[in-house]
């Protein structure tokens, strides 16, 4: 198994929850703007939408899109105890966040990841973020741990990667103190400390 992958990017949960597994694998990093994989492969055919993460799961298997990703991992290794049982409401619940946090989170930060982006392009972006973390901020506000209550899941990693954008791009955290803590509660945990450092985040 092999993930291919861009420091930083979305990508970086997969490789979490591959380290939360405890499997051995692969990585190997993408520069998604030449589309050429660090061995001088061509990414365009392994993934022909250009972009991370992609999962090879076997020479002619390929996975693509963070929630599903996400979701093969955790399905593929149920004793880990990373997603509920498919079928159930709280599974339902664990995609309604996957996908909240996939289309609505990740995509408001593509301004500050743009070259032709002017600078009121990512002011309205900037007020376009906000107001998806003011919601996941309202969940946090019982006192739960993670997404779904008191187990870290899939969820978690892909929340915690694509909030944590709002650092350097001057956003920050502070007017979110539910996610701040949610994002140091999970920056502390043994699988995303091994996977930063992989990716070369972490010294």
């Amino acid at each position: 198994m092999k993930l291919y992958y861009k420091p930083g990017a979305c990508s970086l949960a997969s490789h979490i929850i591959l380290k939360e597994i405890g499997h051995d694998f692969e990585i190997e990093s993408v520069e998604t703007d030449k589309q050429l994989t660090e061995s001088g492969a061509d990414f365009s055919k392994i993934n022909p939408k250009g972009y991370v993460p992609a999962l090879r799961i076997e020479e002619d298997e390929i996975l693509t899109e963070g929630a599903v990703v996400l979701q093969y991992l955790a399905d593929q290794n149920p004793e880990a105890g990373l997603a509920p049982v498919p079928g159930t409401l709280e599974r339902t619940r664990l995609q309604e966040y996957l996908n909240y946090t996939s289309t609505e989170l990740h995509k408001a930060f593509g301004p500050f990841f743009s070259l032709t982006a002017s600078d009121e392009d990512k002011q309205s972006a900037k007020e376009n973020v906000g107001r998806k973390l003011d919601y996941f901020e309202s969940i946090f506000n019982d006192g739960r741990k993670y997404l779904l209550g008191d187990k870290f899941s899939v969820a978690d990693a892909y929340l915690f990667v694509v909030s944590s954008w709002a650092i350097p791009t001057g956003i920050g955290l502070d007017k979110w103190p539910g996610l701040a803590e949610f994002s140091t509660r999970i920056a502390g945990r043994e699988s995303v400390r091994d996977a930063m450092r992989a990716e070369g985040l972490l010294n």
